[in-house]
């Protein structure tokens, strides 16, 4: 086990925000994690835990012992006449799986291509996109209890999936603390509890294609394909996302920053009524999805900044760092690093986006990353 001490974390969060972990350990097992809860020096600290850093925000050096999620490993565990289950290590890059997936022949995760962030964050948020969410893949994952050692496995229904949200994304009540094996992590808050070391995805057959949203119904008009392969909607959500959102290897970002709020009908027809415009989307269970990006830029947020931190002038719901871009190379003539937006630029940003939409619509955004 490498217990390294003092280590800059700009290159390991796609903000590219410059900061510190006190202590960082890496994790490529579950018998590292059982090393670093053996070890006298780092059982009793705080941990967190890393992943691809697409999805938090660093305030300040990383006080808690940092554990960099490296678990590696793809392949097939099983295949029946119903769906092929695949199986992935929580370090491996999501979008390497997607790829890879399609690549052996086992379709089904395509409409999620070129997510940021790792297999193993991917359940923490419930990621989804053009019509897929991660719920509607997932089989089980494995993951290890940072307070006990325990290894244990969840099911969709122990994590508790609901819109970019699980049951990692919640603490645990007191009374909870001291729950029992597997069946005792249903409904458990495991915030800040669980490493989460790999994951199988159920991909069904017959393999049907996810459409219905505008950007893929115009690349099919584009195209003239009316009933795409797998791998012609991989590269249809490719090009959409490389067209409307930052690469963060070159300009600094977390990706969507704000989740898409829902009302009830009542509330989007008293909106329509000021608003005709707004884009809206009817879902399933009564419930209407508005689209936070079309808030954002209606309240003429788009392209402006605090500090360095700026709205993308492409798409209103992704922050960006307007220093930094990757962080890595050096930009004055001592050869240090460019500093970019601080944490604190982005929030207070945030903060003040979410005061105008609440202003005029209200309705109060609610983050999508973590503040660190």
């Amino acid at each position: 086990m490498l217990v390294e001490k003092n280590v800059p974390l700009q290159p390991y969060n796609t903000f590219h925000i410059v900061a510190k972990a006190h202590t960082l350990v890496r994790v490529d097992s579950d018998a590292a994690v059982h090393q670093v809860l053996a070890d006298p020096a780092l059982a009793a600290q705080p941990k967190f835990v890393l992943g691809g850093g697409s999805n938090i925000v660093l305030t300040g050096d990383v006080k808690p012992v940092v554990l960099k999620v490296e678990v590696k490993g793809m392949r097939l565990l099983q295949e029946t006449d119903r769906a092929w289950i695949v199986e992935a290590g929580g370090g491996e890059s999501w979008h390497q799986l997607v790829h890879w997936t399609l690549l052996q022949g086992y379709p089904g995760l395509e409409n999620l291509a070129l997510i940021p962030g790792t297999v193993g964050a991917a359940p923490v948020q419930n990621i989804g996109a053009y019509g897929v969410e991660l719920q509607d893949r997932f089989d089980s994952l494995d993951a290890v209890d940072l307070q006990t050692g325990q290894v244990f496995s969840l099911d969709a229904a122990q994590c508790a999936f609901g819109y970019r949200d699980s049951v990692f994304k919640h603490a645990a009540a007191p009374a909870d603390a001291t729950s029992g094996r597997q069946a005792g992590f249903r409904g458990l808050g495991l915030a800040g509890r669980a490493l989460i070391t790999r994951v199988r995805f159920r991909l069904p057959k017959p393999w049907k294609p996810v459409l219905g949203y505008a950007d893929l119904d115009k690349k099919m008009a584009e195209t003239g394909i009316s009933q795409p392969t797998a791998q012609q909607i991989f590269d249809w959500v490719c090009a959409i996302r490389r067209a409307k959102l930052p690469d963060p290897a070159v300009i600094g970002n977390a990706g969507s920053f704000f989740k898409n709020p829902t009302v009830t009908p009542e509330q989007c027809a008293d909106i329509i009524a000021r608003e005709p415009k707004i884009v809206h989307y009817h879902l399933d269970d009564g419930s209407v999805k508005l689209a936070a990006g079309w808030l954002i830029d209606a309240c003429g947020w788009k392209g402006k900044t605090i500090g360095q931190a700026g709205v993308y002038e492409k798409q209103a719901l992704v922050l960006v760092n307007r220093g930094a871009g990757a962080g890595s190379a050096p930009d004055g003539e001592d050869g240090s690093v460019p500093q970019g937006a601080t944490g604190g630029e982005v929030m207070t940003l945030a903060k003040a986006i979410q005061t105008s939409v609440y202003e005029r619509f209200g309705i109060l955004l609610e983050p999508e990353p973590v503040v660190v």
